[in-house]
């Protein structure tokens, strides 16, 4: 018998995205923009609970890269970046001529090192070259420590740009992540907890900030009854059409985080007594939305016979991420690391975590994990 396939992370639609759909359909509203833009905008801003301002975008990657040229970076400027990350946090620097700075993690939250971002910064300023901006990532939904990258934003008047592409649902202190950099921004991509399709949005402290986003990202066209342009602008507005869908999936949000942190607790309770491996725990006073779990094995000839043993069974899993400072577009680039993203990248590996999985999903999951362990 066929085994079905069990993936990495699947879209997982509810009831109610159809519906704000085909309204859009019905009401001719397929256009561009809509009501449903707007109230997905909103449902955001009274998820995220905060004073702040979202402007809905194609992408994650238009959200940063809006971000970065709104608080004035520009050719030639150096951005620090985390270092573990996908490339959709790096690539915007590019974008804008800008020299990306690479920082690796602290193993705590596996996110930016806030010593090592003090040691980047102080670098830059001794060579003349003040940083420009700091791209800081709430990876694989655990939130990096906040305060700490905060108190040297602070104290070097750096801003913050907060990529919480995966971490929708995740908390600091009972605070939603998105509204602790000076620009946030999150993903809505096919594989995250709640998808439009292809989405993002820019979430700003100000109106003034969010409509300057909204101007770029909708070609930048001045208010003239013709086509007229002072700025370079960039067709990165969400439709109605896609709004339509995270209408509905901002309904069903919560569910999906207790689906996603049930996974967790479930692979931690069958794996987490096994001397090979280990799981990201949560500090005190953070809240994981646990998009995907992730497994640290103790080495990479472990990590490796347990994907491919996966990948043989037809179930999807992945390293970590290759931290940019060893990819070969960025090889050149300055680089503050001391082996800790490295080692996540040898050891770790990213568990089928959909809130679609079923219990046979997971369980059939962990057998050929145990069984391998046991192998090994």
């Amino acid at each position: 018998m066929t085994k079905t396939r069990i993936w990495l992370s699947s879209p997982h639609m509810g009831e109610t995205e159809q519906h704000y759909v085909q309204e859009a359909f019905d009401t001719n509203w397929v256009a561009p923009l809509g009501p449903n833009v707007t109230q997905f905008e909103t449902a955001l801003e009274q998820y995220v609970d905060a004073d702040v301002h979202v402007a809905a975008l194609s992408s994650g990657t238009g959200a940063i890269h809006l971000a970065l040229q709104i608080l004035g970076v520009t050719t030639n400027d150096d951005v620090i970046c985390q270092s573990l990350t996908f490339s959709a946090s790096a690539n915007p620097i590019k974008y804008l001529g800008a020299n990306p700075v690479f920082v690796d993690s602290e193993s705590e939250t596996w996110n930016i090192s806030p010593q090592l971002l003090e040691m980047a910064i102080k670098d830059g300023i001794a060579k003349g070259k003040k940083p420009k901006a700091i791209v800081a990532v709430h990876l694989y939904v655990m939130p990096y420590k906040v305060d700490e990258v905060l108190e040297i934003s602070n104290k070097y008047d750096i801003p913050v740009v907060e990529d919480a592409a995966e971490a929708l649902g995740s908390t600091y202190h009972n605070r939603k992540c998105g509204q602790f950099g000076d620009i946030g921004i999150f993903s809505f991509n096919g594989n995250k907890i709640i998808t439009t399709s292809g989405g993002g949005a820019l979430v700003a402290k100000d109106h003034e900030t969010k409509q300057k986003a909204i101007f770029l990202a909708t070609q930048a066209r001045d208010n003239a009854p013709h086509y007229q342009h002072s700025a370079i602008g960039y067709n990165y507005r969400m439709s109605n059409i896609l709004a339509g869908i995270g209408r509905g999936q901002m309904e069903v949000l919560d569910e999906r985080v207790a689906a996603r942190r049930a996974n967790f607790e479930f692979y931690k309770q069958r794996l987490g007594n096994h001397e090979s491996v280990t799981f990201l725990q949560e500090p005190k006073g953070y809240y994981s939305n646990r998009w995907l779990t992730c497994m640290l094995t103790d080495s990479f000839e472990t990590r490796e016979k347990i994907r491919l043993a996966l990948a043989e069974d037809d179930i999807e899993s992945r390293p970590l991420w290759k931290p940019m400072h060893m990819q070969p577009i960025f090889k050149t680039c300055s680089q503050f690391v001391d082996g800790t993203s490295k080692n996540l990248f040898d050891k770790g590996l990213c568990l089928p975590s959909g809130s679609n999985l079923l219990e046979e999903d997971l369980e059939r999951t962990v057998s050929i994990i145990t069984k391998t362990l046991d192998q090994c």
